[in-house]
């Protein structure tokens, strides 16, 4: 029986890594998926003209394919924007779930979309909600479909990329009154997101 397994970086570059190794360990692409919040601008993907993701609710969601996106699992990476996120990093099947395609090159679709995926494949309520406001905060998730043979290996290659304790992030964000994901809530700017990183890491030096 398929598996879902979810981890939440606070790095694109270990959310990456860990998705890349996950691929080279023999897991389909089609089965592993990324999202990356993306509002500083720190990963440099470039979406096609007029298509680009801008922040905050309002904007509406564009997904743009990339510009000599490669093969495999970076081919479909593009830009999207969640409410209550802003510009994000995607690939994958569950960014494809969550924002349900409307065309080949075209992607629209909610944070609840994405809450709900999650949630029917496996997590629960509270733990999806962590995982968006997480994703908020400047986080990557990564998330990959798995058969009981691969589950073990998986489950190792994604701690081996410093995955966050997500249950240690749930009683930070409730002890400062946080309660779940608001797609209505404004995105995080660029100092915002940095003072989020500079506590994650504070406490998981």
């Amino acid at each position: 029986m398929t598996k879902a397994l979810t981890s939440l970086y606070d790095s694109y570059e270990d959310g990456h890594a860990a998705a890349l190794e996950l691929s080279a360990a023999g897991i389909a692409d089609g089965k592993i998926s990324l999202l990356a919040n993306n509002l500083e601008g720190r990963n440099n993907i470039k979406a096609h003209e007029g298509n680009e993701a801008e922040a905050g609710a309002e904007a509406g969601m564009a997904f743009g394919a990339i510009i000599g996106g490669g093969v495999g699992l970076l081919a479909g990476l593009g830009l999207m924007a969640i409410p209550g996120v802003g510009p994000v990093v995607a690939a994958g099947w569950l960014a494809t779930a969550a924002a349900g395609a409307v065309g080949a090159g075209a992607v629209a679709g909610t944070a609840g979309g994405l809450i709900g995926a999650m949630i029917g494949n496996g997590l629960l309520a509270e733990e999806a909600n962590v995982m968006a406001e997480g994703v908020r905060r400047g986080g990557t998730l990564v998330t990959v479909l798995v058969e009981p043979a691969q589950l073990a290996n998986a489950e190792r290659i994604m701690r081996d990329h410093h995955m966050l304790d997500t249950k240690a992030l749930a009683r930070g964000y409730k002890q400062a009154g946080w309660t779940k994901f608001d797609e209505t809530a404004p995105a995080l700017n660029a100092a915002e997101l940095a003072t989020e990183r500079a506590n994650r890491q504070s406490k998981h030096a």
